[in-house]
């Protein structure tokens, strides 16, 4: 029977080694070493471009919309500042400060998150099978 056994290990090893060699898709990660052009080095060991990466969408500037609503809370901002009041009299005018509110009621504003890596940062990538490229998910904490 040892050569049946043998014959099982042998199998067990073709297989896994034919699995490594698909290079199936894992978790890495790196650090943005330059933005421009992006260049991430990999766990120390290979520095991988801007061909071979792609960005979701928490590593990049992004815009989307937002509503400033006054039922969410979004009433008014106060600010200072000065008018010159006239006297219709004498043609006359002061200028005086004033502090008044401005009611905010904004629905679909666009603004622009800024989002994009820097140099220093610490991200997570998935290797796609294959291993031509590289998805950067996200950053790691804060850098």
């Amino acid at each position: 029977m040892p050569d049946a056994t043998e014959l099982v290990k042998l199998l067990k090893r073709t297989a896994l080694d034919a699995v490594l060699a698909a290079k199936p898709s894992n978790i890495m990660f790196g650090k943005v070493t330059s933005v421009s052009p992006l260049k991430i080095n990999v766990e120390q060991k290979m520095e991988l471009g801007a061909a071979q990466l792609v960005l979701s969408r928490n590593v990049t500037d992004f815009k989307t919309k937002i509503s400033m609503l006054q039922s969410d809370g979004w009433e008014t901002v106060e600010h200072t500042h000065n008018h010159v009041i006239h006297d219709t009299f004498t043609g006359n005018g002061t200028s005086e400060t004033h502090t008044h509110k401005h009611k905010i009621n904004k629905e679909k504003l666009i603004i622009t998150i800024h989002n994009s890596l820097v140099v220093g940062d610490q991200v997570i990538l998935v290797r796609q099978a294959g291993g031509q490229k590289f998805v950067v998910l996200d950053r790691i904490g804060t850098s």
